[in-house]
This record gives structure tokens, C-alpha cells and sequence, in this order.
């Protein structure tokens, strides 16, 4: 009994873990690098959401990402690779915003937002014949990375000088 509350102890304390990490991380990223003047004088598409937009809806994302990587570590079955293409995800997830908002760079933006959605797809295609769940959980943050990408590429097109 002692080793099972032990063992349940130790699962909330990494899925905390994983929590704390995504989610603070990508809050402490927005707070830091939220949009500022210049992104205020953007050409933007019609498209482009209202601001208020992007907090609630990376909130969300974080939290399943946070839960995905929390899953494919208690997960003994998980390989190397599968850790691998989440850590790159977060890895490009958590720059993008530094290289779009501070250092204004929309081009670099763009790529790496595309090595972004390219590394969640491997990683739901990987995923697909082993946690589903993981894979199913990444689908809508696959669907706002590509949704983020278009917007990404659209700012580039209306503001080639920015």
C-alpha cells in the first residue's frame, strides 16, 4: 500500500513537473516577449485574430503538451526518438517568439515555425500505433501551428522591410 501512494506521489509530482516546465515556460515567454510597438505597426491579414486570442489558446496548447510529455516519459515504451521530436517541438516552440517579437526577424520566424509544425506532425505520425492519445492531443496544436504558420508568412508578404 506504502508503494503504491509512493508510486502515485511520484507521477504527480513529474506531471507537476511537466506543467511547470511548458506552461510556465511558455507564459514567461509571452509575458517577456508579447507584442510591442512594432508588431502594433504590422500590416496584418484579414485573418489576423484580435490579441486577446493567443493567451487562452497557447494556455490550452501548453497544458496538452505539458500532459503529451508527461505521458511519453511515464511511458516505458516510449523510445529515444519520440523524446527527442518533443523536446525539439518545445525547443522550437519556446524560440519563436524571442526571434519574432525581439528580435523582429519574421523571416527566421517563419522557418522555424515551419521546422515547428513539421516536428508535431512526426511526432502524431510517430505516435500513431503507439499513444494515441499523445498523438490525438497534438492534433489541434498541429492545427494552430499551421493556422500560426499561414498568419507567419502572411505578415512576411504584407511587411517585407519589417
Amino acid at each position: 500500500m506504502a508503494e503504491m501512494t509512493y508510486s502515485r506521489l511520484q507521477t504527480t509530482i513529474s506531471l507537476i513537473g511537466f506543467l511547470v516546465l511548458v506552461v510556465g515556460g511558455g507564459l514567461a515567454i509571452g509575458m517577456v516577449t508579447g507584442p510591442d510597438e512594432w508588431f502594433a505597426r504590422l500590416a496584418k491579414p484579414s485573418f489576423n485574430p484580435p490579441n486577446w486570442v493567443f493567451a487562452p489558446v497557447w494556455s490550452s496548447l501548453y497544458v496538452m503538451i505539458a500532459i503529451v510529455g508527461w505521458r511519453i516519459w511515464q511511458n516505458g515504451s516510449s523510445g529515444a526518438r519520440t523524446k527527442l521530436v518533443w523536446g525539439l517541438q518545445l525547443a522550437l516552440n519556446f524560440v519563436w517568439s524571442p526571434i519574432f517579437f525581439i528580435a523582429h526577424r519574421i523571416d527566421l520566424a517563419l522557418a522555424v515555425i515551419v521546422l515547428l509544425l513539421l516536428s508535431i506532425i512526426v511526432f502524431i505520425a510517430h505516435n500513431l500505433n503507439g499513444d494515441r492519445v499523445a498523438a490525438s492531443l497534438f492534433v489541434p496544436y498541429a492545427l494552430w501551428v499551421a493556422f500560426a504558420t499561414s498568419l507567419n508568412y502572411a505578415l512576411l508578404r504584407l511587411n517585407p522591410a519589417a
